[in-house]
């Protein structure tokens, strides 16, 4: 299947009333829809990432000695093809539609296309615990997952925890920022903000590489280090938790100054393109997750859709990379973007 074919299909298979399958997804013509994909209030947090990446123009440079430009990445001694990695959904047919009826065979699909293309992919989790285990076999069986949770307390953690490392999860994840989600206050026990204190309890549980998801300022990235995290991800969560927050490619330099290589940087928010990739790594990224362009991906073509999505943003990048002279992903500097 071609990208264009797979987004055509995932038109059909998405539920409409759910998901559009925009040509861009920039979180407008979902707003207010819950469940789905959609963003709190304005959706102004979902839509500023993508505003913000587009203002940023390639500063383009085309003389230099000629090479075949290489997007591997180091993941804590695992080689990937590209620093793009699948951010964490749960849920998906509640939120998407019934094509997929569990989150089982959707992730089962996703992480195969993933490790054919030679990269990873974040699960999910959700008030409903099954949302959270039932990706577990294809964590199992592909060997390319990250689960992620929501924290709530110690002992919660350690299920979690060891249900992910029995599974032979790739590294481990928290989306920190989901306190903004109400009705998850409200679980038993309850999503809560975490004292560093806490956090360095749940992190020392594992010798996995622990990432903490949902860092908008430098201050949040200060606490993740202390508290032992091995990478942080810069991310606004889709705009799902509040509205009126700044874009990550807006914050991302001011927390890449303060923690430097002290831990790996990822972000999230907005990508749609291999400019996009390029651009946040100009910034001080490590790498990049992308939700919601890999959901249409996986609903429109399988295994299949999530492989072909990746390979056509690798292919995207490898051009910026030709025309600015980056050869490997070291050499994308600041000054290879204009940032208004």
């Amino acid at each position: 299947m071609t990208y264009e074919e797979i987004r055509k299909q995932a038109k059909e298979n998405l539920d409409p009333t759910k998901c559009s399958a925009c040509p861009v997804c920039n979180g407008i013509a979902c707003r207010g829809r819950m469940p789905g994909p959609a963003a709190r209030g304005t959706a102004s947090s979902f839509t500023r990432n993508l505003e913000a990446l587009e203002k940023i123009k390639l500063n383009i440079d085309t003389l230099y000695e000629a090479g075949t430009p290489d997007t591997s990445f180091d993941f804590f001694g695992r080689r990937l093809s590209l620093p793009v990695m699948c951010g964490p959904i749960g849920g998906v047919k509640a939120s998407f539609g019934a094509h997929y009826e569990d989150d089982e065979t959707y992730t089962m699909d996703l992480l195969k296309g993933c490790l054919d293309a030679g990269t990873l992919a974040f699960t999910g989790d959700a008030p409903v615990p099954t949302v959270y285990t039932a990706p577990m076999k294809a964590v199992k069986t592909w060997g390319n997952g990250i689960p992620t949770f929501k924290p709530r307390n110690l002992e919660d953690a350690k299920w979690r925890i060891a249900m992910a490392e029995e599974n032979g999860a790739a590294a481990i994840a928290m989306d920190i920022d989901c306190i903004g989600l109400p009705p998850l206050r409200n679980l038993d026990p309850p999503v809560k903000a975490q004292t560093v204190e806490e956090l360095a309890a749940m992190i020392a549980l594992t010798d996995k590489p622990v990432i903490i998801k949902g860092i908008l300022n430098p201050k949040t990235a200060r606490k993740a280090v202390q508290a032992g995290a091995k990478a942080i991800v810069v991310s606004t969560h889709s705009g799902r938790v509040i509205d009126q927050l700044p874009a990550a490619a807006e914050v991302l330099p001011a927390i890449k100054a303060e923690v430097g290589d002290e831990v790996k940087v990822f972000a999230d928010g907005g990508v749609r393109s291999g400019l996009d990739v390029f651009k946040y790594l100009a910034l001080g990224a490590d790498a990049v997750l992308i939700g919601r362009p890999y959901v249409q991906a996986v609903y429109g073509g399988g295994a299949e859709g999530a492989k072909v999505y990746t390979d056509f943003i690798r292919a995207d990048l490898v051009n910026a990379m030709y025309m600015t002279g980056a050869l490997k992903l070291s050499d994308i500097t600041r000054d290879m973007i204009l940032v208004p």
